[in-house]
């Protein structure tokens, strides 16, 4: 394991334990509440890293998956006795439906520029069709799906044999939480595996990897699968935080996932995850922020334009890759200077104190 390595996973376990312990202790209902929309969204986040930072695979609508996943929850879980199951059935459906649409386009040979179009339009279809599902005709069992006011009745996960007793915001919290660690957790090992290695060899060079003998296709398929089922996980978590809606698929979604990645830095799976965080904690509070009534000192999404141009400009690698390469040139200046100054003191660098 690398330094880089070692520091990423105890950077990543401290934040992990501060987000566990402390801030549920000392924490406001509303700050529990906000943390849990952003771990969904961060667990998003971190799907489309897995598939585009180390399989080269840029979906422009990766809110499909986390949208369908929170509205196959919704109703399963209002026409089941059991949320768990619900939730089971919700990730399930959103990796089966990766993998028939990654089928489709692998198979297909679509070319990324063309992948990415296709993504994109399988999550605004899904957004203009729930937009129109309003009426008692769109119903399923005991679901009304509820057009543009999307299921403000979402049910709440309760523990298995229990459905009587549904988690508190805390509890919420605590489980959003610790499934974002868990799926930072499988997208490392993941990648740490042969098919992980495979994976990003097929990203560098997906031609040589053929001739080496290697089915691409079914490795982009699994890849873009296991991203489907990562931000399935992440819509369940953010219908127990809110309720589903259609804002789910949206343009507005879509297009904030991608800027997290790239702000964040991309080829790494933490970078997203803050970027998520810290441009989300700051659409938060341009929204707190109140120049009299009607009107809003800055637009949120003008920021967020500014920020990622910026990022671009001057921080083509992102925030996480940037911040750890001046860490490590800031460490070996500091490694000279230690070791000239013990050579003119006649001591070998070995021995300096």
């Amino acid at each position: 394991m690398t330094l880089r390595d070692a520091l990423g996973w105890l950077l990543v376990g401290a934040a992990a334990l501060y987000a566990l312990v402390a801030v549920p202790t000392g924490g406001e209902l509303t700050t529990m509440i906000n943390g849990s929309i952003y771990a969904s969204y961060a667990i998003l986040a971190l799907s489309l890293a897995l598939i585009w930072g180390y399989a080269g695979i840029l979906s422009f609508g990766q809110a499909a998956f986390f949208g369908l996943a929170g509205y196959v929850y919704a109703v399963a879980g209002l026409n089941l006795e059991s949320t768990p199951l619900a939730a089971v059935i919700a990730v399930a459906a959103a990796a089966g439906f990766a993998a028939l649409l990654g089928y489709f386009m692998f198979w297909g040979r679509i070319s990324d520029v063309y992948l990415g179009v296709i993504t994109l339009t399988v999550s605004l279809i899904l957004y203009r069709f729930i937009n129109q599902t309003a009426g008692e005709e769109w119903t399923i069992g005991a679901a009304p799906l509820g057009g543009f006011n999307g299921i403000p009745s979402t049910p709440i996960l309760a523990p298995p044999g229990h459905p009587d007793e549904p988690f508190l915001p805390e509890q919420i919290y605590v489980l959003a939480v610790g499934a974002l660690l868990a799926c930072y957790v499988i997208c490392k090992l993941a990648m740490a595996t042969r098919f992980g290695r495979a994976v990003v060899a097929i990203r560098e060079n997906e031609g040589r990897a053929e001739l080496l003998g290697y089915d691409t296709r079914r490795y982009k398929l699994g890849i873009f699968t296991l991203g489907g089922a990562i931000a399935g996980v992440g819509g369940v978590l953010f219908a127990n935080s809110v309720f589903v809606s259609p804002n789910m698929f949206s343009l507005q979604t879509n297009g904030q996932v991608i800027i997290w990645v790239i702000v964040g830095g991309l080829g790494t799976f933490a970078g997203p995850v803050i970027g998520c965080f810290l441009l989300m904690a700051l659409s938060t509070w341009l929204g707190s922020l109140d120049a009299g009534p009607g009107f809003a000192v800055l637009d949120p999404n003008l920021v967020m334009g500014v920020v990622l141009t910026l990022c671009v400009l001057g921080l083509r690698q992102g925030l996480l890759p940037t911040a750890l390469a001046l860490g490590e040139r800031l460490l070996a200046k500091a490694r000279g200077t230690r070791g000239r100054g013990a050579a003119e003191l006649g001591q070998p660098a070995e021995e300096r104190p």
